[in-house]
C-alpha cells in the first residue's frame, strides 16, 4: 500500500499567499483498479495562475497543479509502468487515478521523448508554458517579420519564451521586467534587442526611445497600469494577445489597480485585443512541443528554470515565484 503526501488548500488566500494557507497531509493510496495507474512525481510546476483558480475551489482539496511523474504501477496498457506523463495531478507525491477520468485543464498524456532536455521541461518550456508562449503569440499576434513586439513579464517563463519567438520571427522585441539582473539577462543572454526595468525606468519614456513610431504587437502577462502604459503605444491595427494579470493576482478585486480606460485607444487605434486560456491549443498540443525542442535543439531557444528541491518547499515556491524571485520557469523537484 502506497502512502502520498498532499497539499490541501486550508486557508483563502488574502493577498500574498503565505504557509500557514497549505497543509501538508498524508494519505493511504487505494489498490489499481482495471484502467488506472499509479504515479510519483518527479517534477512539479508553479505558476501564477494558482494564485487565482483556488478562489474556485473549495477549502479542503488538493491544491491544483501540472507535473511530469513515472508510472510506478499500470493497469491501463495506455500508459505502461515506467512511461514518462505530465498532466493535472496536484501539489501530490503519488497518484492514483483512471486517465480518462481527467479532463479538466491538462488531461494526462506520455510525454514525447526529449532527448538530451531534462525532464523538468516538461512543466516549462516543452508543455504548457511553452505551448502558451507558443500559441498565444503566434495565432493571436501573427506577428510579421519586421514588426515590433513589446512583452510584459518578459523574464518570465512564458514572455522569456515570447521574446525569443518574436526574435526567430525576426522581429525586434522590447522586454519589461522587475530588476537589473532580469533585463541584461534579457538583452545579453536571450537576444532581447531592449529591456525596461520597470521599477526605475518608465515604461512610456523607454518605449519612445525604443519604438518611437508604436509597437506592433504587445503579449501581456502582467495588465494593470503597465498594459495601460503600453496600450498607448500599440499603433495602428497592432494585436494584444493577453496571458495573465498578475500585477492584481495578490490583490482583492476592490484594490485591483485603477488604471485609465484604453477603450478610446482601442478604437481609436483599431487594435485587436484577445485573451485567452492554453486549453483552447488542446487539439495541436503536440506541434508545439516539437517545434519549440526544435528550436531548442538548433540553438536558437534558450532556457532558464529556477529549481526548488523538495515537495516540502511547494508553498514557498509559490510564494517566491508571485514575488518575481524567479527567472525563467519556477519548479519543484521531488527529492
Amino acid at each position: 500500500m502506497f502512502k502520498a503526501k498532499k497539499f490541501v488548500y486550508s486557508k483563502r488566500f488574502e493577498g500574498l499567499p503565505k504557509l500557514t494557507d497549505f497543509e501538508l497531509v498524508e494519505e493511504e493510496l487505494p489498490e489499481l483498479q482495471d484502467g488506472e495507474i499509479l504515479t510519483e512525481a518527479l517534477y512539479l510546476s508553479v505558476d501564477p495562475h494558482m494564485r487565482t483558480y483556488m478562489a474556485r475551489f473549495p477549502l479542503g482539496v488538493t491544491m491544483l497543479g501540472d507535473q511530469v511523474a513515472r508510472v510506478l504501477e499500470s493497469k491501463n496498457p495506455a500508459f505502461p509502468k515506467d512511461s514518462i506523463i505530465c498532466g493535472t495531478l496536484g501539489w501530490r507525491t503519488h497518484s492514483v487515478f483512471n486517465p480518462r477520468d481527467i479532463t479538466d485543464w491538462l488531461p494526462p498524456y506520455i510525454v514525447p521523448s526529449l532527448g538530451d532536455l531534462p525532464l523538468s521541461l516538461a512543466v516549462g518550456q516543452l508543455g504548457m508554458p511553452g505551448n502558451t508562449a507558443y500559441f498565444g503569440f503566434i495565432d493571436i499576434c501573427q506577428p510579421k517579420k519586421g514588426e515590433i513586439v513589446v512583452v510584459s513579464g518578459a523574464a518570465g517563463a512564458v514572455g522569456s519564451l515570447v521574446g525569443q519567438i518574436a526574435k526567430i520571427l525576426e522581429c525586434k522585441v522590447i522586454g519589461i521586467a522587475g530588476s537589473a539582473d532580469k533585463c541584461e539577462w534579457l538583452t545579453k543572454e536571450i537576444g532581447f534587442d531592449h529591456a525596461i526595468n520597470y521599477k526605475t525606468e518608465s515604461i512610456a519614456d523607454e518605449l519612445k526611445k525604443f519604438a518611437p513610431d508604436g509597437a506592433d504587437c504587445y503579449f501581456d502577462n502582467v495588465g494593470g497600469e503597465t498594459s495601460s502604459i503600453v496600450l498607448r503605444h500599440v499603433r495602428l491595427f497592432g494585436r494584444v494577445s493577453v496571458c495573465g494579470s498578475v500585477s492584481s493576482y495578490n490583490l482583492p478585486m476592490d484594490e485591483w489597480p485603477k488604471v485609465p480606460t484604453y477603450q478610446h485607444i482601442l478604437i481609436t487605434s483599431q487594435i485587436s485585443m484577445q485573451g485567452f486560456l492554453f486549453t483552447r491549443f488542446l487539439p495541436k498540443w503536440f506541434e508545439g512541443i516539437a517545434q519549440m525542442k526544435l528550436w531548442m535543439e538548433q540553438g536558437k531557444l534558450k532556457y532558464r528554470q529556477t529549481i526548488t528541491e523538495g515537495f516540502e518547499n511547494m508553498p514557498q515556491a509559490l510564494i517566491d515565484m508571485l514575488e518575481g524571485k524567479n527567472t525563467g520557469k519556477a519548479v519543484v523537484k521531488n527529492c
